[in-house]
């Protein structure tokens, strides 16, 4: 047992105290070392956020002794159990997702989303937990940011393998954060710092994605959620041509895509319109007030709302 004689004075003993304390107290986080991908990280991320693992310690380690040690385990040591805070995704007939309509198998930063995800959004955007828009959030910050990582973890395509891509995409968060390991041909990197800066990356992607969802897209759900409004109501016959406002006091006729993920349109503005603006635009289509269609076709502008709904109307012919 330690005393004052052991420890010197009364303040000397209480900041040792304190600093005891605070270590017994403190929550250690655990993750695999080397090399590092987006799920962990963005695992780790997540769990700072909560109210349980705020300002946890973290290991990053393969000794199972250690991560025994450790008051939560995420992406290593081969068990699922949230009873345990173990939160492994790699060993055999781990098949486990986050469910509803989403049938892909998680990865870590899956299962701890799928475990604190309502805390973590409440947290962000102020809300009760049992706010009715938490829950809805909950799913779409799934669907739009999370799911994705999900399957590129664990190697699900998201299309046929049968269908060759006909770009690469190379920046998107997994590339990113791949992109802070060392290279081959590098040494004395420090990976648990490198892995930090992959930890604030995820942090501030997955944060960005959540207020953007909380304070921009569930506002919109009164004015424009197309899609879903058509899936609601059982719409039929579908819309092709969105008419707003834009930023110069003018107005845009948009095309609408058979999905929200299509580059293509439902019926696109003429081919004769396309490229041409002004004056020219005005007179090729027989509107006044004519701005711009673009080379595609899927947009277009007038200087007027009537002019952009007289625009709509003929391209329906």
């Amino acid at each position: 047992m330690f005393t004052s004689r052991h420890l010197g004075t009364p303040s000397s003993t209480l900041r040792l105290y304190t600093t005891v304390l605070r270590r017994a107290m403190t929550k250690l986080i655990g993750t695999h070392n080397g090399h590092f991908h987006c799920d962990e990280a963005l695992a780790v991320h997540m769990l700072h956020q909560t109210r349980l693992f705020k300002g946890g310690d973290l290991v990053r380690t393969r000794d199972p002794a250690k991560l025994g040690t450790c008051d939560i385990v995420v992406d290593v040591g081969g068990v699922y159990d949230p009873s345990t805070h173990r939160y492994d995704h790699h060993q055999r007939g781990f098949t486990e997702v986050f469910g509803g309509k989403f049938e892909t198998k998680l990865s870590s930063a899956g299962l701890v989303y799928k475990h604190f995800g309502k805390e973590i959004i409440a947290s962000i955007l102020d809300l009760e937990e049992s706010d009715s828009k938490v829950e809805l959030l909950y799913n779409k910050v799934y669907e739009n940011f999370i799911e994705a990582l999900d399957g590129g973890d664990n190697g699900i395509s998201q299309y046929p393998p049968d269908i060759k891509p006909r770009y690469r995409i190379g920046t998107a968060l997994p590339q990113r954060v791949a992109g802070l390991n060392p290279w081959w041909n590098q040494k004395d990197v420090d990976l648990d710092a490198q892995f930090m800066k992959a930890v604030a990356m995820t942090g501030h992607d997955f944060t960005d994605a959540v207020r953007y969802l909380g304070f921009s897209w569930l506002p919109a759900r009164d004015l424009d959620h197309l899609f879903t409004l058509e899936q609601e109501l059982c719409i039929e016959d579908k819309p092709l041509y969105v008419l707003y406002p834009d930023d110069n006091n003018q107005w845009r006729v948009q095309c609408v895509p058979p999905s929200p993920e299509s580059f293509e349109c439902r019926k696109a503005l003429p081919q004769e319109w396309r490229g041409f603006r002004d004056d020219e635009l005005s007179e090729r289509c027989g509107v006044p007030n004519s701005v711009f269609v673009h080379m595609s076709g899927f947009i277009g502008g007038n200087r007027t709302k009537e002019g952009a709904l007289e625009m709509a109307v003929k391209s329906l012919e």
